[in-house]
């Protein structure tokens, strides 16, 4: 049976996001539909059955993953990937997204490996999905290696760069706080438990210039 477009869009993402769960696949894919969970039941299994996924019945709901994908289905990495994924789904419901890369190579040996690259409301961010909890030195040397990656001139090069060079500002995204804003890097360091809870934070913010920065106002009227 030949893939349909909608069947070429699920084993994309597949492969982008490495694993996604039944749910996900659903509410991205499936949207607008009366059962979407139901429908995306039947053409995962139909895909499943003709080689063209992978399953793992080790978590509820099953999670799939994507034929170029090689990584063990009880790997520790996938609730990682499965937090990218949630913070994909997030950013959908809330506005328009341009691009969303998961785990972008720059090339550079020790600059920074961020989880994600993405452009949201035609600002480019860096965001660390950060579900372990970091001392305050690792978080340190993460943040030195984003430094690197800045002064590299690497990213001056992006294709999503227009004649204005920008630099993509970094939202760390954790249940705990690390103490980062009063230092001195060349990017904007944001930090929110959700994102849902970034964009509420920066609203409660415009509503009250006078206690913000002119700086950080600039960033926050452009998204």
């Amino acid at each position: 049976m030949s893939l349909t477009k909608r069947d070429k869009a699920i084993i994309a993402d597949l492969n982008r996001f490495r694993v996604m769960d039944r749910d996900s696949i659903a509410e991205i894919h499936f949207k607008g539909l009366k059962r979407p969970n139901f429908a995306a039941n039947n053409v995962l299994l139909r895909l499943l059955r003709e080689g063209y996924v992978q399953r793992s019945t080790a978590f509820i709901p099953y999670c799939y993953f994507g034929p170029e994908v090689s990584m063990k289905k009880n790997s520790a990495k996938v609730g990682h990937f499965l937090a990218i994924l949630t913070v994909y789904r997030e950013i959908l419901q809330i506005g328009k997204l341009e691009t969303f890369l998961v785990e972008p190579k720059y090339g550079c040996k020790g600059v920074a490996e961020p989880d994600i690259f993405c452009i949201f409301r035609k600002t480019p961010f860096f965001i660390e999905v950060q579900k372990t909890l970091y001392s305050e030195k690792q978080m340190n040397e993460k943040l030195e290696r984003y430094v690197d990656l800045y002064n590299s001139g690497v990213l001056e090069n992006e294709p999503w760069q227009g004649e204005k060079k920008v630099k993509p500002h970094l939202l760390i995204i954790s249940d705990q706080r690390y103490a980062v804003e009063s230092k001195d890097y060349p990017f904007k360091v944001f930090q929110a438990q959700t994102f849902s809870n970034f964009c509420r934070s920066l609203k409660g913010e415009a509503e009250k210039p006078r206690q913000v920065q002119s700086s950080t106002l600039k960033i926050k009227s452009s998204i």
